[in-house]
């Protein structure tokens, strides 16, 4: 009888210790530590919540915190002022940039924000795009006989997939899609942009890559976004510009002390 009892004790602390190693994620000097926890610094780092591997990772992380919370406090190093002082300054810090952060996105960015941002950049967006086509080789003398052999009656296309040296356009015919003349190095942009609808570069175009063989297919003006297509973007140059944060961080302290109580 006195063995079935202590068996029965032995299997309930077995199954109560399982029970709460399912619930968290560690227990450290009988301090559990939650797998919900674990479950929030995965996500908050992006990683696969479901790799073996990535959890394990974030389990030490948290036992190695859990572990020098628990030496600072037996040595009595939370006590020291110096310390506390830091660990304010520390909590102060992540405070105001959740407070900022919390206040910007329940209105702090006005609509005036938004179109005189959306006004510096919109200019960028205008402008043409080429619709065009290129051979690359090393000498200028392969250049002009392959202008030559297309004036003939060659291919473009098929004297760029046999002598290209473009390892990216010389399989489509040396085809570089739609690009802007300003995604382009100087020299090629220039012949580019005075050819026709249709021509090609009667002379071969020099860049530090090689000589080039130019075809114009078509051109066309570029549609620049709304500002709704790009608010994200303006949100995020806005929160990137230091002067209008500050100038936002003080609009917002000034509502906050204009509600207050300040005896």
């Amino acid at each position: 009888m006195q063995n079935s009892k202590k068996i029965i004790i032995a299997l309930s602390f077995v199954f109560g210790c399982s029970g709460a190693l399912a619930q968290n994620a560690a227990i450290v000097n009988g301090k559990p530590i939650p797998k919900a926890q674990l479950d929030r610094l995965i996500k908050n780092s992006g990683q696969s919540p479901t790799d073996p591997k990535i959890r394990e990772q974030g389990r030490e992380l948290l036992i190695t915190r859990e572990l020098i919370i628990q030496e600072a406090d037996k040595r009595g190093v939370t006590q020291k002022e110096e310390v506390k002082d830091q660990m304010e300054q520390a909590r102060l810090g992540v405070l105001v940039s959740a407070l900022f952060e919390d206040y910007i996105d329940k209105g702090g960015i006005t609509d005036d924000d938004y179109k005189a941002a959306y006004e510096s950049v919109k200019n960028q967006f205008g402008g043409k795009e080429y619709k065009v086509r290129h051979i690359l080789v090393e000498k200028e003398s392969e250049a002009k006989a392959l202008i030559a052999k297309i004036k003939a009656g060659a291919k473009f296309e098929d004297v760029a997939k046999a002598n290209s040296k473009d390892p990216g356009s010389a399989p489509n015919g040396g085809d570089l899609d739609w690009v802007s003349d300003k995604a382009l190095v100087p020299e090629f942009s220039k012949a580019m942009v005075a050819l026709k609808k249709g021509q090609m570069t009667d002379k071969p175009v020099k860049t530090q890559f090689g000589w080039h063989i130019i075809q114009l297919e078509d051109v066309r003006d570029v549609k620049v976004p709304t500002l709704a297509e790009l608010k994200d973007q303006l949100k995020q140059m806005l929160m990137q510009d230091q002067a209008w944060q500050k100038a936002k961080f003080a609009e917002m302290m000034k509502k906050i002390r204009e509600k207050a109580r300040i005896e």
